[in-house]
Formats: structure tokens, sequence, C-alpha cells
């Protein structure tokens, strides 16, 4: 039992963070159309400012506040110079935002160089319980992605930002009828979905290798999450994240990465098909 609850327990920090990118993808994907094949590499710049905070000697905390901040402004200019345009356009949103990637990739290639960097673990210790041993930035790292998911879950399903937002969703010439300024809206929710993606990445740096590839490990389970969860609600990024990423982690140490990787898209080319909304997804109203 001690050997079994911490591949249950890393399992369950891949599901959460997993959950947590798959979100910021939900708010632009599935709540607004948008295809965003940069989110990937949002959430890497998100590593690579706790990279560059943890270079400079600065506290890990500073990390986790700048980078938010800094992958939100970097939406807000992709928002404002590029996804304004496209809204609505999901071809030319994969076009662009692939492009986007692809020089965001190269950017960082030039400033940090192509070799992978390493974060120093915050809080350097494990929680001894008899024979079980868990290192404690872990359960850190899962009870701050809970907050942060509820938190997110609460602006958009309890507050008036999130009754706007749903609403210029659902039925923007409704919305706009109704006095809502749609272009805000849209443009604040791609920017918090931005920057949840910064943020995702700077809790995960000091667990992973940081490198110019490290956003697509995430970016295809966070499409395939929504995709079998469901693209409309917002609880079924939490369905598909569980799906998706527990069979993914618990597969890839069972058995082998690869065959984890293989049965991953079996379930979800099976859940799509069978099931194409999602598990718990309606249709979109248009």
């Amino acid at each position: 039992m001690s050997e079994l609850i911490p591949i249950f327990l890393d399992a369950s920090s891949y599901i959460l963070i997993l959950v947590l990118v798959a979100l910021g993808l939900m708010i632009v994907f599935g709540m607004m159309g948008v295809i965003n094949m940069a989110h990937g590499e949002l959430f890497m710049i998100g590593a690579y400012v706790m990279v560059l905070t943890q270079d400079m000697g600065l506290p890990f905390l500073v990390g986790i506040v700048l980078a938010p901040l800094v992958v939100a402004f970097f939406g807000l200019l992709i928002e404002t110079a590029l996804i304004r345009h496209i809204y609505h356009r999901p071809l030319d949103t994969i076009l662009a935002t692939w492009g986007l990637s692809i020089a965001l990739k190269q950017l960082v290639v030039l400033l940090f160089g192509p070799e992978s960097h390493s974060v120093p673990l915050p809080v350097d210790g494990s929680l001894d319980v008899g024979t079980f041993s868990y290192p404690v930035y872990r359960l850190i790292l899962m009870l701050t992605s809970i907050l942060l998911i509820g938190g997110t879950f609460w602006l958009f399903l309890r507050t008036k930002f999130g009754l706007m937002a749903r609403a210029v969703i659902a039925r923007p010439a409704t919305a706009a009828a109704l006095g809502i300024d749609t272009r805000r809206m849209y443009r604040w929710s791609f920017v918090i979905g931005t920057a949840l993606a910064g943020l995702a990445g700077a809790l995960v740096a000091p667990i992973i290798s940081v490198d110019p590839q490290m956003g697509l490990g995430y970016l295809v389970p966070g499409f395939l999450s929504i995709l079998v969860g469901g693209a409309g609600p917002l609880a079924g990024v939490l369905a598909g994240g569980a799906v998706i990423g527990g069979v993914n982690n618990l597969l890839a140490v069972w058995i082998s990465p690869v065959a984890a990787l293989i049965t991953v898209y079996v379930i979800a080319i099976l859940i799509i098909r069978l099931k194409p909304e999602g598990l718990l997804g309606g249709r979109r109203a248009k």
C-alpha cells in the first residue's frame, strides 16, 4: 500500500496541473471558439519567467506572482494584435496561433538557448508517515492547483463578470443589445486563460525540465481533456483531465510511456466517436 500511494499522488498531481492548463484552453477554445495552438508556449513562458527570477536570486513567490502577470501581458498583446481579428474562424486561429507558437519557441531559444534549465525546489523536504514518504512541494502544488481551479470556477460561475462572460459566449448579439461590452469580455476572458497557463508553467517548473519544447507535452493532453470532457461546461475539463491525465500517468508507470500514449489516444477516439459532445458536454449554442 505504501508503494501505491505515491503513484496515485503523482497521478493526482499531474491531473491537477493538466486541468489547470486545460482550464485556460477551455476558456479560450471551449467558451470562445479560438483554437490557441500557442497555449503550450504561454505555459512555457511562465516556466521561463520562474527560471529568470531564480537566476536573479529573487524569492520563489516573486516568480509565482510575475509569471501570470507577464504571460497575461503577452496574452493581451496577442489578443489585441491577432486574435481579435479572427474570432469564430477556427481554421484561421489554428494557422495564426501555430505560427505564433513557432515564433515564441524561437524567441526563447534566442534568449535562453536550446538547452534545458532547472528550477530548485522552494521546499526541499518530504512528508514522512511510517514507511510512507512524499515530497512536500508536490503536496503544496496539489493544494495550490485545487485552490486555483476552484477560484476559476467561482469567477466564471458565481460572479457578475462570469455571468456576463457566459452571456456573451452563449448569445453575443443579445448580450450586446443588453449593453454588455462583448469586445471587452472576449479580451479579458482570453487574458485570464493565458494567465492560467503562465501560472501553471511557473508552478510546475521545479519538478520538470524547462526547455523550449515543454509546452507540447501539456498542449495535446489539454486539448484531449476538453474534447473528452466536453467543450461546453467548465466542469467538463475536470472529467476529461481525470480520464486523460489518470490513464496517461498510471499506465506510464505500470506499463510504458508509449503504451500509455497509445491507450490515451484510443480512449479519446472512442469517447469522441460514441459521445461527440464529450462526457459532460452539450452542444454549443449558436
